[in-house]
């Protein structure tokens, strides 16, 4: 166990201790960071609209050859990527606040 966690462990373990819990701020200058991370979602999003749509014409071109089974799981793979793209900004809090 690492020097902070046990200190950690220790300070919750006292009476009347409690550890201040900041919220997030915004460090000044950072707002074309930020610019930055919502296009990448937004690019995200086109990416996954255009993938869904070759899939979706994949899928009807060769349904007929037995080949829309590998075409569905495509499809299934680009919706998990929608998915963890939708919920980064929120799976990277809830990870870091735990």
């Amino acid at each position: 166990m690492h020097l902070s966690h046990a200190l950690t462990d220790l300070a919750l373990r006292i009476p009347g201790v409690s550890l201040p819990n900041p919220d997030a701020v915004q460090p000044p200058g950072t707002a074309g960071l930020v610019t930055l991370l919502s296009w990448l979602k937004w690019g995200g999003f086109a990416a996954a609209i255009a993938g869904i749509i070759a899939g979706a014409i994949m899928l009807m071109v060769s349904s007929r050859r037995g080949e829309g089974a590998e075409h569905g799981k495509q499809i299934g793979i680009v919706l998990i990527a929608v998915i963890l793209v939708g919920a980064s900004s929120g799976l990277v809090g809830a990870i870091a606040s735990a």
